[in-house]
């Protein structure tokens, strides 16, 4: 999972890059894909064509240049100067998907989500199961907002019963007094991996970048990567089926 940045990498804002260099930053978020092959890759500020960052699709780019054949994007945030949103890349068919953007919280632009359901193979490659896997940014300014986010979120997958792992930008702390995060994993039977570990930091001092999994699931090995690919760090994790 990545917040991507609009592309920008690690400059102020994505309206002082140049348009070439949208091309070079995901050409580097490719090679970091390449090196790890993920099954799946979520994305937050995740462009669709946007005069701000180079005028071209993200999503479509790097799905191509990574070797990604299925996608799924939705521009949850659009105006005459931008279309970003949420976005999933998968080597797997993407066999079922939903967009869901939140309710609107003005001032700050809209954030949702996307889902995708897959058909991932067990442990001992003898059967299938339906996995729904989702790539979600939250508010970042204010926790009433997040926690409305979080119930809309909810509502969707209370009336869904696959395996669930839920990654993206949640632009919260596990620890924080207002945390929404920690609200979430233990209200609605999530697991996440060591949350009051501070070695796991993702946008400067803070762990505001998570992956979650459904108690069924469990984690086989986490890790914050080094690469500097956007204000954000990759998380990467594998996960397998509890026995």
């Amino acid at each position: 999972s990545l917040n991507i940045a609009h592309g920008r990498k690690d400059s102020v804002n994505q309206l002082l890059v140049n348009a070439d260099r949208f091309i070079e930053n995901l050409d580097d978020v490719a090679r970091v894909l390449d090196e790890y092959r993920p099954h799946v890759v979520a994305l937050q500020e995740a462009d669709a064509e946007s005069r701000w960052s180079g005028s071209f699709d993200h999503v479509a780019y790097l799905a191509s240049r990574a070797g990604y054949p299925w996608r799924v994007h939705e521009a949850s945030a659009q105006s005459w100067l931008f279309s970003f949103g949420t976005a999933l890349l998968s080597v797997l068919p993407l066999t079922e998907t939903i967009k869901h953007t939140f309710d609107a919280s003005p001032p700050t632009l809209d954030k949702g989500f996307v889902l995708a359901q897959v058909d991932w193979t067990s442990n001992d490659g003898t059967s299938t199961r339906k996995v729904d896997i989702l790539s979600v940014h939250l508010d970042f300014s204010r926790k009433s907002v997040r926690q409305q986010q979080i119930a809309e979120m909810v509502d969707i997958l209370s009336s869904r019963n696959n395996p669930t792992i839920i990654m993206g930008d949640f632009n919260s702390e596990w620890l924080a007094e207002e945390t929404v995060i920690r609200n979430l994993a233990k209200t609605s039977h999530f697991v996440t991996y060591m949350p009051e570990s501070d070695n796991y930091n993702t946008y400067k001092n803070k762990r505001l970048d998570w992956i979650l999994v459904s108690n069924d699931m469990e984690f086989v090995s986490y890790r914050v990567l080094p690469d500097n690919l956007s204000d954000h760090a990759m998380i990467l994790a594998d996960i397998r089926y509890r026995n």
